[in-house]
C-alpha cells in the first residue's frame, strides 16, 4: 500500500500512520464539528486527511514535503494544503477573522517541542490540539512535580493549558517503524491566566529554574538573567530544585520577581 508513495524522509522527520483503526480512534477524540477550523500538520499520506474532511467545513494542511503536495492536492481538492514549514507559518495572519484553530497532526518527533512551545505562543487563537508524540514526550507533558519527567514542558504547558494522555500507540501501525512507542495527547488552551502576571516572566523563570536542573533555585538563578537579584529578601525556600516545585510555587516564585522589576 505505500509504495504509491514516496519514501519517508528522516529529515522530516517523517513516519507515516498506516493503521486505519488508531486513525479513527485519533479523529474520534479530536471530534470535528462543522463549523471546526482546522489545521492539521503534517498529512504526510492523508490518512488522518481522509477521515477529517468528512465533518470540517473549513480545512487547512501544512506539508513540508514538496514531493507529495501535489499527489495530495489532488486526492483532496476541498482541502487547502499550504506547502510550508509549519514552524514558520504566521498562525496570527492564518486565523485572522476566524474561528479559533484546532489543530491536528501527527508532528515530526524531532521538532516536537519547537511546534509546542509555538502553539503556547501563539494561544489567543488556538482552542486545541490533538498530537501524536513520542510516548517520552507525553510523559513529560504530564508530569507531576517531584517525578523525573517533570520539567520546563510540563510546567508550561499545564500552566497555558489543560494536558491529557489520551492513549499509547505502538510502533507497528506506522511505515517506517520508529524506534519508540508513540502516545496521542489532547491540550486545551481554554484556561483563565492571572491577569496581573506577566506570562512572558513565567516563561523565563520556569527556564531558568531548570536550566541546572541538578542544582538549587538559588544557583539555578544565579546562572540566569536573574543573576543579579537579591533573593536574600524573598520569603521563598531557594534551597529546593525546580523539579520540586508545583506550578502555583512557580507562580509564586514570578510573582516576587516581577515585584522587583516594578519597584
Amino acid at each position: 500500500m505505500m509504495m504509491n508513495h514516496p519514501r519517508p524522509l528522516k529529515r522530516f522527520g517523517q513516519n507515516y500512520l498506516i493503521d486505519q483503526n488508531i486513525v479513527r480512534k485519533i479523529v474520534a477524540e479530536f471530534n470535528p464539528q462543522p463549523h471546526d477550523f482546522v489545521l492539521e500538520i503534517g498529512p504526510g499520506t492523508g490518512s488522518l486527511t481522509s477521515l477529517l474532511q468528512e465533518s470540517v467545513g473549513k480545512f487547512y494542511a501544512v506539508e513540508i514535503d514538496k514531493r507529495i503536495i501535489e499527489e495530495l492536492r489532488s486526492k483532496f481538492p476541498k482541502i487547502n494544503f499550504v506547502n510550508d514549514d509549519i514552524l514558520k507559518l504566521d498562525l496570527d495572519a492564518f486565523a485572522a477573522g476566524q474561528n479559533k484553530l484546532r489543530v491536528i497532526g501527527n508532528i515530526p518527533y524531532n521538532i516536537t517541542s519547537p511546534i509546542i512551545f509555538k502553539l503556547i505562543e501563539k494561544r489567543e487563537v488556538v482552542q486545541d490540539a490533538v498530537l501524536m508524540v513520542q510516548l517520552e514526550v507525553a510523559k513529560r507533558i504530564t508530569a507531576k512535580e517531584k517525578s523525573k519527567d517533570y520539567g520546563i514542558l510540563g510546567v508550561l504547558l499545564n500552566f497555558f493549558s489543560e494536558t491529557n494522555l489520551c492513549f499509547k500507540i505502538s510502533p507497528n501501525v506506522f511505515y517506517p517503524k520508529p524506534k519508540v512507542f508513540s502516545a496521542v495527547v489532547h491540550l486545551k488552551f481554554n484556561k483563565t491566566l492571572p491577569a496581573d502576571l506577566s506570562t512572558n516572566l513565567f516563561i523565563q523563570v520556569v527556564k531558568a529554574a531548570f536550566g541546572n536542573r541538578r542544582k538549587t533555585l538559588k544557583n539555578s538563578l544565579a546562572n540566569s538573567k536573574f543573576g543579579e537579584i537579591d533573593f536574600s529578601n524573598y520569603n521563598f525556600d531557594l534551597s529546593r530544585r525546580a523539579e520540586e516545585l508545583s506550578i502555583d510555587e512557580f507562580v509564586q516564585l514570578t510573582r516576587l520577581i516581577q515585584k522587583n522589576f516594578e519597584n
